[in-house]
C-alpha cells in the first residue's frame, strides 16, 4: 500500500539535483512555504500543461510567499530541455530512483488507460514554513489543477 501524507505530517526532507545540476534541499527552504508537485514525465502533453500553468501562476504564488518545485523521475538533462523549451521559471528536481517520490506516496500503483501500472502518481504537496504538510493531493488532473490549488490557498 502506498504511503499517503496527511496535513500535519512532517514533509520528508530531501536533497535532489535540479535541471541546472544545482542541488536543492527541502530543509534549506524552512521559513518559506513550498508547493512541491510530482509529475510523470517531462515534455508530455499533460505534464507540459501543468508546468506551464505553474509558470504562468508563479508571480502570484511567489507574492504569497510560495516557492514552487516540480519533481519527476527524469534525468537532469531532460529537465533542462523541458525548462528551455517551455520557458519554465522554477526548479525541476530529478528523482530517477523514485526515492523521494515514494516517500511522498507519489510513486506506486496507478491506473493508466484501464491497466494497473507502476509509475508517478500526479500529486501536489503544500509544505508550510515549519516543514509540515499543509495540503496533500493525489491523482490530480493536470488541466485546471493550478487554478484549483490557488483557489484552495485563497490566492485567486
Amino acid at each position: 500500500m502506498n504511503v499517503r501524507l496527511q496535513p500535519g505530517d512532517a514533509a520528508p526532507d530531501f536533497t535532489l539535483a535540479t535541471d541546472t545540476g544545482d542541488m536543492v534541499t527541502l530543509s534549506s527552504l524552512r521559513g518559506r512555504k513550498v508547493v512541491l508537485y510530482a509529475y510523470p514525465r517531462a515534455m508530455t502533453p499533460g505534464c507540459t500543461k501543468e508546468a506551464c500553468d505553474f509558470r504562468d501562476s508563479l508571480a502570484s504564488l511567489q507574492a504569497a510567499g510560495y516557492a514552487v518545485l516540480g519533481i519527476s523521475p527524469d534525468e537532469t538533462e531532460g529537465l533542462a530541455k523541458f525548462v528551455e523549451r517551455d520557458g519554465l521559471t522554477f526548479p525541476l528536481l530529478s528523482d530517477p530512483e523514485h526515492k523521494v517520490l515514494e516517500e511522498y506516496g507519489a510513486y506506486g500503483e496507478k491506473k493508466n488507460y484501464g491497466r494497473t501500472v507502476q509509475g508517478v502518481i500526479r500529486s501536489t504537496f503544500v509544505i508550510d514554513e515549519d516543514g509540515e504538510i499543509e495540503l496533500a493531493q493525489y491523482n490530480v488532473k493536470a488541466t485546471g489543477h493550478v487554478a484549483r490549488l490557488k483557489k484552495q490557498l485563497g490566492l485567486d
